[in-house]
């Protein structure tokens, strides 16, 4: 497996619509960097969050998730809770190619203040805006500002095709727009 450049990140996005809407270059002026860097691509985080909240003394279960177990939100900065956590989507919208995997880890930026960004990966064939969650590790209130760079993802090419895609298999979060929630 071998990590994907800059320039085939940019023919697939231009070409293929890999990455949609596509940054060709970083773009740091006065925010959070975003776009395209030189083995990967920063994502920005959209203006929708869903920020968890103990209110209702509700229990996150993925297999019956509870609504009110959060707030919803549209705003360009989302504060989370001391300890606590939101989830978030991509402004980007990804394709990923039949023969890549894809690996998200979140911005220094983001981690040096306590906040950690998780994804599982992008499996071959997959499609849609990725779901982020953002932990606040703090105990402090944490800003996320949208519209910003969140994470970046790192595109690896597997020595042949898959198999069987996630298309193939018709996943569960294929084709996700806006902030999914769990799934059985």
């Amino acid at each position: 497996m071998s990590i994907l450049s800059d320039k085939w990140i940019r023919e697939q996005a231009l070409e293929n619509g890999m990455v949609e809407p596509f940054v060709e270059a970083q773009r740091r002026d006065g925010c959070i960097s975003y776009g395209l860097s030189s083995y990967g691509y920063d994502a920005r985080v959209a203006d929708e969050f869903k920020i968890f909240t103990n209110v209702d003394s509700a229990v996150v279960d993925p297999k019956d998730f509870a609504s009110n177990s959060f707030v919803d939100r549209k705003t360009d900065v989302c504060v989370i809770p001391p300890n606590s956590f939101a989830l978030a989507r991509t402004v980007e919208y990804f394709r990923v190619p039949r023969d890549v995997l894809v690996i998200c880890l979140g911005k220094s930026t983001y981690a040096r203040c306590g906040i950690i960004v998780n994804v599982t990966p992008l499996e071959p064939g997959w499609e849609g805006h990725v779901t982020l969650e953002f932990s606040n590790t703090t105990p402090l209130p944490a800003k996320i500002y949208a519209n910003e760079g969140a994470c970046q993802f790192l595109f690896l090419k597997g020595n042949e095709p898959c198999e069987v895609s996630y298309a193939d298999r018709a996943g569960k979060y294929m084709g996700q727009r806006g902030v999914t929630l769990p799934r059985l």
